[in-house]
């Protein structure tokens, strides 16, 4: 690990609910590590930021955390999992209880907005939805969740019209439909203007404090980062090599995260 700053961790008497030790992730024999000896820890209530150039590894640690990478070595522990050594209803059964923020937002265009958070639920239907339907107490739910996010009434809108900032709110209002144990969000604002990429990134940080889970959310501009996270982590080439409280760390200490070299898609 390339130990460019490495700040010690805050003092906690909670155990971290996703601890990640020591992982490499290979895509194939013949090429480079994507990850190489990567240690992370997750708290409940804490928005993590996680950042780096593209190329960097971080849409490839997401996808280590819900089994989406396969993993070379090391451990990746998230609650009662043990992701390097999950069978198939496992991995399902962990996904489910994770969030996912995309950033093109993956909903669903010609269904309306209700719809498409009604989906976040469909792990936990039953036999509802085996017969394609969504029960009463789901739609209470979904309902409630866009009021949270702020647009409850477009409620019965299609998704395809609405802006993107207001998309990207359903698509976290739809995480939230599962009943989330942690939140990843990979770029979530990177197709939003300014004013409403802190407003999404707040609504994050919001959820992380009240529902008491973590959040992960991937980002490339580090005023983004200082503003919106309790915890920074920086990525170079697969390697972590910053890494501390927000509140300790500033746009200088942050500067080795970025190379000329990084160009290359994570």
């Amino acid at each position: 690990m390339t130990d460019l700053l490495m700040r010690p961790p805050e003092t906690r008497t909670d155990e971290p609910l996703v601890r990640v030790r020591n992982l490499t992730v290979r895509y194939s024999d013949d090429q480079p590590l994507v990850l190489d000896g990567v240690d992370l820890d997750l708290f409940r209530g804490e928005t993590v930021a996680l950042l780096g150039s593209s190329g960097s590894g971080k849409s490839t640690l997401m996808k280590a955390l819900t089994g989406f990478a396969a993993i070379e070595s090391g451990s990746v522990d998230a609650g009662d999992f043990d992701v390097a050594n999950l069978q198939r209803g496992q991995l399902r059964r962990l996904r489910s209880q994770t969030g996912q923020v995309f950033q093109q937002f993956n909903l669903v265009g010609r269904l309306s907005v209700l719809t498409n958070v009604l989906t976040g639920s469909l792990y936990g239907a039953g036999a509802a939805n085996l017969l394609g339907t969504f029960r009463s107490s789901d739609r209470v739910r979904a309902l409630e969740l866009l009021d949270r996010v702020g647009i409850a009434h477009k409620a019965g809108e299609p998704a395809r019209s609405l802006s993107g900032g207001q998309q990207q709110r359903v698509a976290i209002a739809r995480a939230l439909m599962q009943n989330p144990r942690v939140i990843l969000a990979d770029e979530p604002v990177a197709s939003l203007d300014p004013r409403m990429s802190r407003t999404v990134l707040e609504l994050l940080r919001q959820i992380a404090r009240e529902d008491n889970i973590p959040v992960l959310v991937s980002l490339h501009v580090v005023p983004l980062a200082l503003a919106h996270s309790d915890r920074i982590v920086g990525l170079r080439h697969g390697e972590i090599v910053v890494s501390g409280r927000t509140s300790e760390l500033d746009a200088d200490q942050l500067a080795p995260v970025y190379d000329l070299g990084d160009e290359e898609e994570d």
